[in-house]
């Protein structure tokens, strides 16, 4: 094999490098400015972001957690609320519905796209009926950069009055037949992690709605339950406030964004035409584009480890999303699981392996990463 290459993960550094001065300059503007809280650039990046899905409002908040909390806060969901959801997700998802006293109920996943499958949601419906529940709304989880099914999910939640929740944390900006994802659904809500495909420096989130009533009592909740001034409080609410440096740093990012978006795609493309002959590589449904938060490939559970192993001694990085679906972990246990069990979210959480992927990997490194995975793959499959 040819040289090893320096490979990280999501290599955040080579995106600093690539936007350059222009970054330094917006960070020092808001610190010159001393708008620290609430300041011009976070209305000028809400703007852009409802813009470039084409939303009509967008609230930056705290984080992507927060974001949903304040949703089902707006929705005044809490005990006796059945909030539909998927179990192969981040903790946050289902950790929001029971902070506000209401219960998930987890249904199982398409195995080919692993977002929440259409099919699948009469089954929870279902359930959580039968645990004396009211189905209240539906969060659908946009996984690893592709947009979940929704023309059939907005079906299903218009005949059962259901709110559609779109967490876009790692699909804001995918597209879904024509539709931007960030103005798919009652409510699209993403958060700016800094490995999330549009990332701040630190935390950071947003709320995305068509609607000029939640949009105006989500800017109150997340301020405190504000009314006309700060200290005119009309409400109970939270400080969940979108800082203004990080507005400052994803004004900046953003204007790379549909950029980066098309790099990535490339990555995704060459790593698919290298890979599909050895392993099960992601599949992207017809007339969708994923912002490829990550790129997921399956193996064999028992080979897994050894497979990454293998990878890690090539200085190749891999990561798990998402090893134990929430319905199995301790703090989610007991909540309501939909049909007979999850046996697709518990086999998929087995096999899954998600390879280095950002927008600044250069073709080299795709090639030294591509040869690395044949290889490891090839091995173990001797070695079956």
């Amino acid at each position: 094999m040819s040289e090893r290459p320096v490979i990280e993960f999501i290599d955040l550094k080579a995106q600093r490098q690539h936007i350059g001065k222009a970054m330094d300059d917006a960070i020092l503007k808001v610190v010159h400015d001393g708008n620290y809280i609430l300041g011009e650039q976070v209305q000028q990046f809400e703007a852009g972001l409802a813009d470039f899905c084409g939303a009509k409002h967008a609230i930056g908040v705290a984080n992507g957690t927060d974001a949903l909390i304040l949703v089902l806060e707006a929705l005044g969901i809490g005990p006796g609320d059945a909030v539909l959801c998927p179990s192969f997700t981040f903790a946050a998802t289902a950790e929001v519905v029971a902070w506000m006293g209401a219960t998930p109920v987890f249904a199982e996943i398409d195995e080919a796209t692993y977002n929440i499958d259409p099919k699948a949601l009469a089954a929870a419906l279902d359930t959580a009926r039968k645990h004396e529940l009211r189905p209240r709304a539906l969060i659908t989880v946009d996984l690893f950069g592709q947009s979940c099914d929704y023309e059939p999910i907005e079906a299903f939640c218009k005949q059962n009055e259901l709110v559609l929740i779109s967490d876009s944390a790692q699909g804001y900006g995918a597209n879904y037949k024509g539709r931007v994802a960030g103005a798919i659904g009652d409510f699209a809500t993403t958060s700016f992690f800094p490995a999330k495909p549009l990332g701040c420096y630190g935390d950071g989130g947003a709320i995305l709605t068509d609607s000029d009533e939640h949009a105006d009592l989500l800017r109150s909740l997340r301020f405190h339950g504000k009314g006309s001034y700060k200290y005119d409080n009309v409400r109970v609410g939270v400080n969940s406030r979108l800082d203004t440096i990080q507005a400052a740093v994803l004004i900046e990012k953003l204007k790379v964004y549909a950029e980066e978006l098309e790099k990535r795609q490339l990555v995704a493309q060459r790593y698919t035409q290298a890979l599909k002959d050895l392993v099960v590589t992601p599949y992207v449904m017809p007339d969708c584009v994923s912002t490829w938060a990550q790129y997921t490939i399956r193996v064999d559970a028992d080979r897994r480890d050894a497979f990454q192993a293998a990878l890690k001694a090539k200085g190749v990085p891999t990561t798990v999303y998402y090893p134990k679906p929430l319905h199995q972990q301790t703090a989610y246990k007991h909540f309501p699981v939909a049909g007979n069990g999850l046996p697709i979210s518990e086999r998929v959480a087995q096999e899954v392996v998600a390879l280095p992927m950002h927008p600044y990997l250069d073709v080299a490194t795709q090639d030294y990463i591509i040869e690395a995975v044949r290889e490891a793959l090839k091995r173990e499959a001797s070695a079956a």
